[in-house]
């Protein structure tokens, strides 16, 4: 459980964001590149509600 949480989330996150980001850079706004990057969002606000600290992007 500590590995799921403290190595493969925030690695899941950060790949979702990313493809996220290129898909809207190739096709631009979309239902796929909308919902990968919405994913990527809530990693991100649950590693705060957790007490972690922001990352840079």
């Amino acid at each position: 459980m500590w590995v799921i949480l403290t190595v493969l989330a925030p690695l899941a996150t950060k790949v979702l964001r990313g493809l996220g980001e290129t898909l809207q850079r190739r096709n631009g706004p979309n239902a796929v590149s909308n919902g990968l990057l919405k994913a990527g969002d809530l990693g991100e606000k649950a590693r705060l509600k957790l007490g972690g600290k922001r990352r840079r992007r």
